[in-house]
């Protein structure tokens, strides 16, 4: 009898342990959502009793083919789980950026090593193919360590632009055995087809999903890509950048300081004030977010932009061998969420390992709604499926 009974707890803690590794995943999940949405009370107590703690490193150099690219590294102790590079989208502030920097430390609490790494171009308001071979290079320099990448393979995690263009990178032969995942966060699928959007609001309907009025930010990135391609005479391209940074730095000094951020908006107000025509009417609607107005004089110099390199859109270019995250948010209004699902089917259709979620807790690549039970449920198995890998 005691025979049965000793075989009966070991089959039972045998299943219980299964169990408890399959959950593994979602609990990790939950307690990440949990980090990241800064839940309070008895469950954010909870939480916090599980949290890693981890060493946020001084900032270090990558070497890539373009020169040393900045990076930094949040190492959670006694973790021996994925590393992910994670990369933010167009921000002058680089791995500096707030948002970027409480993603990564939450993940770090979650026990994963994280790796921010700042594309130069993109924090130039930029978007080239240069910065898809600095990601390209980046994995090969993290994916050679064995500290970092034991099995000799990352994780890829992409926000905004920086998501497609992360997608295009782990294609790419060098690096495609070295990719375990890659992450897109509110990220692009073809370029042109932004662009158009931002300039126009018109994007390539997909069923259930709805087109929101496109946000002013992106307007403004790309009269800055494209001052000196016509679009104002040679003799006033600096004086038309300068400003348009002014507005942009406004912008992103809204998530630290508002006080700093209206004295930047006041600066960028006065700058076009003082611009010859047309730079004045152009910068005027940046200050006064006038996309539909600054739309269609960008609209007819867009191609200039090399944007139809594969490079730059992972729908042209070889898909990854990994499996592909696609996380949008439902409204996201500077990359339209049809691109993660149109992304999806055409990553599909090649053969590709391929999991899509749009999410109304979502904005643009930030968690900062509320939802119901059924939606956080979606993000949790979102991401356990990503973190298992």
């Amino acid at each position: 009898m005691r025979r049965w009974i000793v075989r009966i707890v070991v089959v039972l803690v045998i299943a219980a342990a299964g169990t408890a590794f399959l959950l593994l995943p979602y609990a990790r999940a939950a307690a990440l959502l949990m980090r990241v949405s800064n839940t309070s009370g008895p469950v954010g107590d909870l939480v916090g009793r599980t949290d890693y703690a981890f060493e946020t490193a001084q900032p270090h150099q990558v070497p890539t083919r373009h020169g040393p690219v900045p990076a930094r590294f949040y190492r959670p102790a006694g973790s021996t789980r994925r590393t992910i590079l994670l990369v933010p989208g167009i921000h002058s502030m680089g791995i500096e950026e707030p948002r970027l920097k409480g993603l990564a430390a939450d993940l770090a609490a979650t026990g994963y090593p994280v790796m921010t790494l700042a594309l130069p171009d993109l924090m130039q308001y930029r978007i080239t193919p240069a910065a898809t071979d600095v990601l390209e290079d980046a994995v090969s320099w993290m994916a050679a360590q064995p500290a970092l990448a034991p099995d000799g393979r990352v994780g890829m995690a992409g926000v905004s632009f920086a998501g497609g263009l992360s997608t295009s990178a782990a294609g790419r032969p060098g690096i495609r055995d070295k990719v375990a995942f890659v992450l897109s966060f509110g990220g692009h699928g073809d370029l042109p087809r932004v662009l158009h959007y931002l300039a126009t609001g018109e994007e390539t309907p997909v069923p259930g999903v709805a087109v929101h009025p496109p946000h002013d930010y992106g307007v403004a990135v790309i009269l800055y890509a494209l001052a000196d391609s016509g679009v104002v005479p040679a003799d006033q391209v600096s004086a038309l950048r300068d400003g348009v940074r002014t507005f942009l730095l406004a912008s992103q000094l809204t998530l630290v300081n508002m006080d700093q951020a209206n004295a930047t908006f006041q600066k960028a107000r006065d700058m076009a004030t003082v611009l010859p025509e047309p730079s004045r009417t152009y910068m005027t609607y940046v200050n006064d977010r006038a996309v539909a107005k600054l739309g269609p004089v960008l609209l007819p110099y867009l191609e200039q932009l090399g944007v139809t390199d594969p490079a730059l859109s992972p729908q042209r270019a070889t898909p990854p061998v990994a499996p592909v995250f696609l996380l949008h948010g439902d409204e996201d209004t500077v990359i339209p969420p049809a691109e993660s699902v149109l992304l999806g089917e055409t990553l599909r259709s090649k053969g590709g390992n391929v999991r899509v979620l749009l999410s109304r807790i979502i904005t643009h690549a930030e968690l900062d709604r509320s939802g119901d039970y059924s939606e956080a449920g979606r993000l949790i198995a979102f991401w356990a499926d990503l973190l298992g890998r």
